[in-house]
């Protein structure tokens, strides 16, 4: 095996073989491939691609770079990933569903990343909660408890960490298929029997456009599927958030208000984590109207709300979230945005949402910034609604008064007002096996 050979046919629009691919991958993980062959791998698959068989051989290679979790459990292991968006707090929910419905579900999830939330970051939102768990904990948190959401070990995949970090620097995130291998590496080496994709498309996505995250989705869908795992997508809205509350405290409280029975404190988040589910059950063998069914029943009976508690509990945090959740962080200033002018609520910013949070200290701008978990958005007004001028479109929750006299108006700014109902699906697409 040699790199520059690999390198140059990447170059050349030959594909590699899938030997080739594995080994390339194993060489990230040993540093045997130095930071400026990697660059150059990086940029010609951007330009030139690998192909499916390439997509599939690079995928499992870089799995195969570090540990991959084996499971001895008396139901099926599955899991859900999302593309990220505004208001995305499905996991919260989905992950305790599936497990009060015999599912195993062993989420390895991530951080915020450019204008969207990070999972682990609303964990931590959660006093106490601890995401870093070991391989031992996690085994077992995920037998005893059902789900667990954690961040990945440092032997999970380590030559996606090591290819990522190259591709952020040279300019060659945007290819689909190293997006593709990136996000299916860590998902595969979770030891997984199904897989469901939450691809999602619109203002506050980072795919803009339907045909972009259609060509991510079918890659996504047949490379998971040519690696071994039944895996199906959905390509989902993201022109406005999904729950009305952005940031981290107030996403976990939407979140355990749907889960203790309250459908109306987010119902597209809500019908979204129930279509996903009954997704994913599907792939278990369930029919997909049952298996909605069965993940509707444990929100709405306090079944997922019951997993959930349990798996704070074992992660470090409060002892029974199930009588309360007054501990979440509540930030000393909470101001109303009022509506500029008179009409129907046409369309949101999604980006510009996400970057506002940002600016409130609810994300990153670099790596070393500390989150706040108190501050954010809430109440975000719907689309189709109608207002009224000076009619509060959303909420403020800040840590002063000057950070929410900018987050106002640049929420006033990324609202649209005076158009039409977009009246727009939630679901636009199925891509299945």
């Amino acid at each position: 095996m040699d790199t520059r050979t690999i390198i140059a046919k990447v170059r050349d629009g030959i594909p590699p073989s899938v030997d080739e691919l594995r080994w390339f991958a194993g060489g990230l993980a040993t540093g045997s491939v130095s930071d400026a062959q990697a660059g150059a791998f990086a940029m010609a698959a951007l330009l030139n691609g690998l192909g499916e068989e390439g997509r599939v051989a690079l995928t499992l290679g870089m799995r195969d770079s570090g540990d991959v979790l084996k499971w001895k459990l008396d139901g099926p292991v599955m899991d859900k990933h999302s593309t990220g968006g505004v208001g995305d707090c499905v996991s919260l929910i989905l992950a305790p569903a599936l497990a009060a419905c015999g599912v195993y579900v062993p989420m390895i999830s991530g951080r915020g990343l450019g204008h969207t939330g990070g999972t682990l970051d609303k964990m931590e939102a959660i006093p106490g909660v601890s995401i870093n768990v070991s391989e031992d904990d996690l085994h077992r948190m995920v037998k005893d408890v059902g789900c667990a959401i954690v961040s990945a070990t440092g032997q999970i995949a380590p030559a996606d960490k090591r290819l990522y970090a190259i591709r952020d620097v040279t300019a060659s995130v945007e290819s689909v298929d190293l997006i593709t291998a990136s996000i299916l590496s860590k998902k595969l080496a979770a030891g997984l029997e199904g897989l469901v994709l939450d691809v999602k498309v619109g203002t506050g996505a980072f795919m803009k456009s339907a045909d972009d995250a259609r060509a991510l989705a079918q890659s996504l869908v047949s490379t998971a599927n040519g690696a071994g795992c039944p895996t199906a997508a959905m390509i989902t809205d993201m022109n406005e958030p999904l729950a009305p509350a952005l940031g981290n405290a107030l996403e976990v409280a939407v979140c355990l208000e749907v889960m203790s029975g309250n459908r109306l404190a987010a119902p597209r988040l809500h019908d979204l984590t129930v279509a996903l589910g009954g997704r994913l059950l599907a792939l278990a063998g369930v029919a997909e109207g049952e298996g909605e069914e069965k993940i509707a029943a444990a929100i709405a009976s306090g079944a997922a709300m019951e997993r959930f508690a349990l798996m704070v509990r074992a992660m470090g945090g409060p002892a029974d979230l199930t009588k309360g959740w007054d501990m979440l962080a509540k930030a000393p200033v909470i101001r109303p945005v009022p509506s500029r002018v008179s009409g129907v609520m046409s369309g949101w910013d999604g980006q510009a949402l996400g970057m506002t949070v940002v600016g409130l200290g609810g994300g990153r701008r670099v790596e070393t910034d500390r989150i706040d978990p108190a501050v954010g958005i809430s109440d975000v007004t719907r689309l189709g609604r109608m207002v009224n001028e000076g009619d509060p479109i959303a909420f403020v929750h800040a840590a002063s008064d000057e950070a929410a006299d900018n987050a106002i108006e640049q929420i006033q700014r990324a609202a649209e007002i005076g158009g039409t109902d977009p009246d727009t699906p939630l679901v636009h697409e199925r891509i299945d096996p």
